[in-house]
């Protein structure tokens, strides 16, 4: 946990998407120093067209590579999703050339009831994680 959902324009190559996935997954790992294996990724392909994507006045100029990645995650501080911005903008440069002017990010956050990893329980509350 968290879980990365990652909307993106279809006709991307399957190892554009696995190297968006890991660079993204370094990040996570640096930003909010989680577990290896706590990896939660969600890839959502969209026809052209289907994704208005714009700036919100700030003159950043989007490309067809474009990606919206929602976080869903226990709360975090102002200093690690900074952190998260600034490290999951540079793995996607590094791992794929996404330009930090293609990448959104935002935030949903929840609580430790809202999560059930398997099993019909609430690891977080029963104190198994």
């Amino acid at each position: 946990m968290p879980l990365l959902r990652f909307d993106i324009s279809k006709g991307h190559a399957d190892s554009y998407i696995q190297n968006m996935l890991d660079g993204a997954h370094r990040a996570v790992l640096r930003a909010f120093s989680v577990p290896e294996r706590d990896r939660y990724q969600i890839v959502h392909e969209h026809e052209n067209g289907r994704m208005v994507v714009q700036d919100t006045g700030l003159g950043i100029v989007r490309s067809s590579n474009v990606v919206v990645i929602t976080v869903v995650s226990r709360p975090r501080s102002e200093d690690a999703k900074r952190l998260f911005y600034e490290a999951v903008c540079s793995e996607l440069m590094e791992a794929c050339q996404i330009s930090p002017d293609d990448v959104v990010v935002s935030f949903i956050i929840n609580s430790d009831a809202d999560w059930s990893f398997g099993e019909g329980r609430a690891q977080f509350l029963t104190g198994e994680l």
